[in-house]
């Protein structure tokens, strides 16, 4: 089951260590970044439907 309920310790504290891995980089390695970003906690959640959820929760409604 997808959790979507505040669940990081310290969320300022991650979103500025994601802001800082982004820094200095260009607009395509920023996005490179978030994709094996991406990636590699899907692979750490590994639950497929657990991974459908957050694709269908992420995305904007129409």
């Amino acid at each position: 089951m997808l959790n979507t309920n505040p669940n990081i310790a310290d969320p300022d504290g991650f979103y500025a260590a994601l802001i800082a891995a982004h820094d200095g980089l260009s607009e395509e390695q920023s996005a490179a970044l978030n994709a094996r970003l991406i990636l590699i906690l899907a692979n750490h959640v590994g639950d497929p439907e657990v991974l459908r959820a957050a694709l269908a929760a992420a995305r904007p409604a129409n």
